[in-house]
């Protein structure tokens, strides 16, 4: 059945609810790339066969990455009237003990991370249950004190691969909202107010890129998403898209709606083989709803989305080589201008936007401009989503608001390297970046003053060393 009006979305709503909590116990287990890289799929396998073996009343379910790589692979336990509990580092061998647990409604709290008693998507809240377990919220965590998680929203606690737990927790409500209650111009207000800039490193004002692509007059324009990240140790972007690809689809639609696109383009990594399965599913059932396609919620809007798989060059992470690669020529660079909002792809005007930037336009349309501007700093507003890799003891993603001391970042959320070992530096900002000293740890992480000692922060990437 396709959605097209309010009541068919909150319907969907309330459906995908009751599987993101069940009458019964439910075990999800973290499937991405870092939890499969440490057996998560062999978990989830035993889950299942001792699920079946036990004839246990309980739900099997798997979600993205919560981002604490160093710790996978991580397991969500959900026992009606009770907090969510995250347990870390689970083996084959923990199976059989925490599915006897979790049958009887027992907590099994022998690896337990940390628990969540509600969890806030910026477009909807869930309250798990009653808090009488001795066991660390989330944000209790090191790892995850001080983070803010808003491009992160639902990684980890969704399925990625279920339309409707995204439905469920708020999404497709900001699509409705702009594309039903607000004009192209309204949106754009939003997103100028915002202050967002752009998550690919260049950190140009999306609102102003999108006002002069949608000034522009044509017969045909395009959007595109640039998920061809490049840089040592980065992993954002594919974490992103394995763990909530309709963010990007929505924030997609919302663009295209603001700049009169009716065709879209995902640039990714072949190399990222589980985010093109993801959102390849996710477009399908985008299609499926009516959610994308023509006449979307009975708009009038029609809007189409397809992806192509890059060969991993580091170049094509430029815009014009990115282009000239879809175009099947070599991803090679061209001078400019023209930009590409004057003539990009296949000679039309054309928007290129990193994924994180089109993953926050939801949240602004939902939460208004002035919301999202109220974190990070006056000119670098919202929040950045980081891979921390290299010699630190917790490795992940960590998202944090623009501003953070970098100090805080490598010895309270990465807890150090150990005690042994003594940290040099962090490279940023990959090939185009550099190595930022430790005496320069106090640094802020803003566009300005990454700037202001002789760094970038790129797009995202931090290798310890």
């Amino acid at each position: 059945m396709k959605i097209t009006e309010l009541k068919s979305l909150n319907a969907a709503k309330a459906a995908g609810m009751k599987k993101i909590q069940p009458d019964i116990p439910m075990i999800s287990v973290g499937m991405g790339t870092c939890g499969i890289g440490n057996d998560a799929d062999k978990v989830y396998e035993a889950f299942d066969n001792s699920i079946r073996s036990k004839k246990a009343t309980i739900k099997l379910n798997q979600t993205g990455c919560f981002g604490f790589c160093a710790v996978e692979p991580l397991v969500n336990i959900y026992i009606p009237g009770m907090p969510l509990v995250i347990l870390n580092k689970v083996t084959v061998k923990d199976v059989p003990f925490i599915v006897e647990s979790v049958s009887k409604r027992n907590m099994p709290l022998k690896k337990a991370l940390c628990k969540l008693e509600e969890w806030d998507f910026l477009t909807s809240r869930i309250s798990y249950g009653k808090d009488f377990l001795e066991v660390p919220s989330w944000d209790e965590i090191p790892f995850f004190k001080g983070q803010k998680k808003i491009v992160l929203r639902d990684a980890g606690i969704i399925n990625p691969a279920d339309i409707d737990e995204y439905i469920a927790i708020g999404g497709y409500q900001a699509l409705f909202k702009a594309l039903n209650e607000m004009s192209p111009d309204s949106v754009l207000e939003e997103v100028k107010k915002s202050k967002l800039r752009g998550r690919g490193g260049a950190g140009f004002p999306v609102g102003k890129k999108w006002e002069l692509m949608k000034n522009v007059k044509a017969d045909q324009k395009y959007i595109i998403c640039n998920a061809d990240e490049g840089d040592p140790g980065a992993y954002m972007n594919r974490n992103e898209i394995e763990s909530d690809p309709h963010m990007l689809i929505e924030g997609m639609i919302i663009g295209a709606y603001v700049m009169g696109a009716s065709k879209g383009v995902v640039y990714i990594r072949a190399e990222y083989p589980l985010a093109v399965q993801r959102l390849k599913a996710a477009v399908e059932q985008c299609k499926k709803l009516g959610i994308m396609g023509d006449n979307i919620f009975g708009s009038g809007f029609s809007f189409d989305l397809e992806y192509v798989e890059g060969a991993g060059a580091f170049v094509c992470g430029e815009e014009t080589a990115l282009m000239s690669s879809i175009e099947g020529k070599p991803g090679r660079s061209n001078p400019r201008p023209p930009f590409p909002a004057q003539k990009g792809l296949w000679g039309k005007p054309t928007n290129i936007n990193n994924v994180e930037s089109w993953c926050n336009i939801p949240v602004i349309v939902n939460r208004g401009g002035d919301f999202f501007a109220q974190t990070g700093t006056e000119k670098s507003a919202g929040t950045k989503v980081f891979s921390l890799v290299g010699k630190i003891n917790n490795t992940g993603l960590v998202e944090l608001p623009l501003g953070t001391p970098l100090e805080n970042i490598i010895y309270q959320m990465g807890e150090g390297a150990g005690k042994n070992k003594q940290i040099r530096a962090v490279q940023t900002g990959g090939p185009s970046g550099g190595c930022i000293p430790v005496d320069h740890f106090d640094a802020a992480v803003d566009y300005e003053s990454l700037a202001s000692i002789g760094a970038i922060m790129g797009s995202g990437g931090m290798v310890v060393m």
